[in-house]
């Protein structure tokens, strides 16, 4: 079955290009642009009091959306800002110890890798580094303060396989465990309910919940990280338990919140959940759809040279091999969107794709190879 209708506005802006790089920037779909409209409205007709509904109506919407998408007890555990990197300096801004020793895999995102990196060189952490599959018995030493792990790798699309395992780990007092879900947010079943009085999620909108940059979010479980050093004015709304002379935090996922923001990402997700929920599109059909899309371009075996590294969590193939580079040039030449991470090919699919495109792709690769 085609959803190509639900993305009228994109497909139609470039109709020569094959884009299979919807792990990256996903295209938006049609819904999205009346969220984004909307969201202007609401600033010329609300004015100063558009926060209002945003706080009261716009922000409770997306919690919810999120809580049951993840299977979180309490939707109020969800703070929302611009990027992921923020909720990162704040979570590590919270810890009470000078230097902490954070353990993470070596394939983590470059939003964390380059911040990690750089507060080890001013030596403001302790960094340990291991491989994915050595991240669950590293941290059950007992020598880390934050463990950071993602659910499923950017660059290899290999997943997490022990998540219960490290969430046991999680304390309060520490360790405190922090999973980076962009790759595994609504691209695969997601299930938190076990693990959401436990551990950290972030993940955002960028991708697989096709509502573009500038929605991401964090669940903090309760007792975690009370009052993060780096905060924002909006982290103390409606705080009831501040005392004098000292500076409040709401007792909820608020706790993480920033300061000024652009609404209009909000805007956007909130339209593309309530469209998926009209068209009875879950993640797992969605995923159902996709799988279905790489089996059918995997059966053509069209890059032997390549091999295949991501597992069946991923919703891109990584395809890994000295020849990566020139067929990702050859490709983009040919106007098909795919993208490189050193010698790894990564080949999206989304729901805007059908068996006609992959079969346009097999045939470019046909004749470049």
């Amino acid at each position: 079955m085609s959803w190509k209708r639900l993305f009228s506005r994109s497909l139609e802006a470039a109709p020569e290009r094959l884009h299979f790089a919807a792990h990256s920037h996903h295209l938006w779909p049609d819904a999205s642009f009346a969220g984004q409209m909307a969201a202007w409205e609401d600033a010329a007709m609300l004015a100063d009091h558009k926060w209002d509904r945003i706080f009261a109506e716009v922000i409770p919407e997306a919690q919810r959306h999120i809580a049951a998408e993840l299977h979180l007890p309490d939707a109020a555990t969800i703070a929302f800002s611009p990027n992921t990197h923020e909720f990162l300096v704040r979570i590590v801004s919270a810890l009470p110890m000078p230097r902490p020793r954070i353990l993470a895999s070596d394939g983590e995102f470059h939003s964390f890798r380059r911040q990690s990196q750089r507060w080890a060189e001013a030596g403001r952490i302790e960094l340990t580094a291991v491989p994915l599959e050595q991240v669950v018995q590293t941290a059950q030493t007992g020598q880390f303060d934050l463990i950071f792990a993602s659910q499923v790798q950017f660059n290899s699309g290999r997943a997490l396989a022990e998540l219960n395992a490290l969430a046991a780990l999680a304390r309060p007092d520490g360790p405190w465990v922090v999973i980076d879900g962009y790759h595994g947010f609504m691209a695969t079943p997601t299930d938190l309910a076990a693990v959401a009085d436990k551990v950290f999620y972030l993940a955002g909108g960028y991708k697989y919940a096709m509502a573009g940059e500038g929605v991401c979010f964090l669940h903090a479980p309760p007792g975690f990280a009370p009052r993060p050093e780096n905060t924002g004015w909006y982290a103390a709304f409606e705080s009831l338990t501040a005392q004098q002379g000292e500076v409040g935090y709401a007792p909820d996922g608020r706790r993480f919140l920033g300061s000024t923001f652009d609404p209009s990402g909000l805007f956007r997700f909130n339209a593309v959940q309530r469209m998926l929920a009209n068209e009875g599109l879950t993640t797992a059909a969605i995923s159902a759809h996709c799988d279905a899309l790489k089996a059918r371009f995997m059966a053509a075996d069209p890059l032997p040279q390549l091999h295949l590294i991501s597992g069946p969590e991923a919703r891109f193939l990584a395809l890994q091999g000295d020849a990566a580079p020139a067929i990702y040039e050859a490709l983009t030449a040919h106007n098909v969107v795919t993208d490189l991470r050193g010698d790894v090919l990564r080949v999206g699919f989304a729901l805007y794709h059908d068996d006609a495109d992959v079969d346009a792709l097999l045939g470019i690769i046909g004749e470049l190879t």
